[in-house]
């Protein structure tokens, strides 16, 4: 049984009823239209293998544009994008770049979407726009 706790100062703890909790610290991104959201990293995990992103793994976050609705992000960094970047950069990513990465594109579609709830809520870090997403972070 899954159980959530809201805490003092945007901190969400989960966990299951046998004990284990994990505590999620709630962030803010500020959007180039003005927006503010709040938005936690919830976990990462294989694409599911019919999944159209497939193969690929999976970041979730959940985000919310208004501290009422909370909803599901998913972004999936393909695994053409790690062959690409290795091959072009002589090394692979780290999984704190991929994560990196996943964020950024999390960021340039709450930027882009009006609505991200209503219009996208699977993105993609793939071999196209890859190291555009990390030139942003000056990972070469």
């Amino acid at each position: 049984m899954l159980l959530r706790i809201r805490r003092a100062a945007g901190s969400l703890v989960s966990g299951t009823s046998e004990g284990a909790m994990t505590v999620r610290r709630m962030k803010t991104y500020t959007g180039e239209a003005g927006y503010v959201y709040q938005y936690y990293f919830v976990g990462k995990r294989e694409a599911l293998s019919d999944a159209p992103e497939a193969p690929a793994t999976e970041y979730i976050f959940d985000v919310t544009p208004d501290r009422k609705t909370l909803f599901a992000v998913s972004v999936f960094v393909r695994r053409e994008a790690l062959q690409s970047w290795a091959t072009g950069h002589g090394r692979p990513l780290t999984d704190s770049e991929q994560y990196a990465a996943a964020k950024v594109c999390l960021f340039q579609a709450l930027d882009r979407f009006e609505n991200l709830r209503q219009e996208s809520r699977r993105l993609a870090v793939d071999a196209a726009n890859v190291a555009d997403f990390l030139a942003t972070l000056g990972v070469e």
